[in-house]
């Protein structure tokens, strides 16, 4: 069995989880995977593979995030279109992604005997057309689109070619379950557990006395079209990143993901009990 690393060592305490994580690991006839760029952090493990992440993406059994949400995000990434799976251990301020706290590694040895479960999270795909071809992106939180300048937009959405609205806003998130608590959450959207296949649309800031959040079947094509004038453009992001802009009368499609991402749950209910615990009481 294979296990690769993917810590951010930005984060408090990241380095200190990555070593008892390695530890834990060798314990258990765990083989443990290291991107060359960490050597000096683990000169003292001999039993460690140095090996790129993104071949060990690709062959390892699991990749352990070590830090926040976003490292988790920019890990999942590397496995799209993969069987590896992806485990997560919270070393941020929230990491409401991860599947388990830095006070939780004893349950590792779980990955050993398989008592784990798997939850597949769908991801979003927004497929840019243009005349050298199209161009796909795919998000595991959200894609969203606002105003390059902060300036109020004008879009129009559509739903297998029928037309849902005429919006003026912020702009608009289209979330996955995984993301509905991310952006949308703060942009009024509801909560949804993670296993579940729908696409949230959520308005940022509508010009609206009325406004709620959307929810779409998994299986419909999603049309966003940018009618913001005057020499405006939306801008494109996908799980934060920015992408592309659109211009007036230019349109994007969102659609479910080709491809899920597995997520490791060595804690049994570890969505409802990480919702309780991290989203009801203030951050300090």
């Amino acid at each position: 069995m294979k296990a690769a690393l993917y810590p951010n060592f930005q984060k408090k305490n990241a380095l200190s989880c990555a070593r008892n994580v390695c530890d834990i690991l060798f314990r258990e006839g765990i083989q443990v995977c290291v991107s060359e760029n960490f050597k000096k952090e683990f000169s003292d493990k001999p039993s460690i593979v140095y090996e790129d992440i993104e071949r060990s993406s690709r062959t390892a059994d699991f990749v352990i995030a070590i830090g926040g949400d976003g490292t988790i995000l920019r890990c999942a990434k590397l496995l799209t279109g993969t069987d590896t799976k992806l485990l997560g251990i919270n070393t941020g301020t929230l990491g409401f992604m991860a599947g388990l706290e830095a006070d939780q590694l004893d349950k590792l040895r779980l990955l050993k005997n398989g008592k784990y479960e798997i939850s597949d999270r769908m991801t979003l795909d927004v497929i840019l057309h243009r005349d050298s071809g199209d161009v796909i992106y795919t998000a595991l939180n959200e894609i969203s689109a606002r105003s390059g300048s902060f300036r109020i937009c004008d879009f129009e959405v559509y739903s297998d070619s029928y037309l849902v609205g005429k919006y003026r806003a912020d702009g608009v998130l289209f979330s996955t379950p995984s993301g509905s608590t991310a952006y949308a959450l703060s942009a009024g959207g509801p909560v949804i557990e993670p296993d579940l296949e729908c696409i949230e649309m959520t308005l940022i800031c509508p010009h609206s006395l009325f406004s709620r959040a959307t929810m779409f079947s998994a299986g419909r094509k999603l049309r966003l079209t940018d009618r913001t004038s005057n020499g405006e453009s939306m801008v494109v992001c996908v799980d934060g990143e920015l992408y592309f802009k659109l211009h007036e009368n230019e349109s994007v499609d969102i659609i479910r993901g080709r491809h899920n991402i597995k997520f490791v749950n060595l804690i049994g209910n570890s969505f409802h009990e990480s919702l309780c615990r991290k989203l009801c009481k203030p951050i300090k």
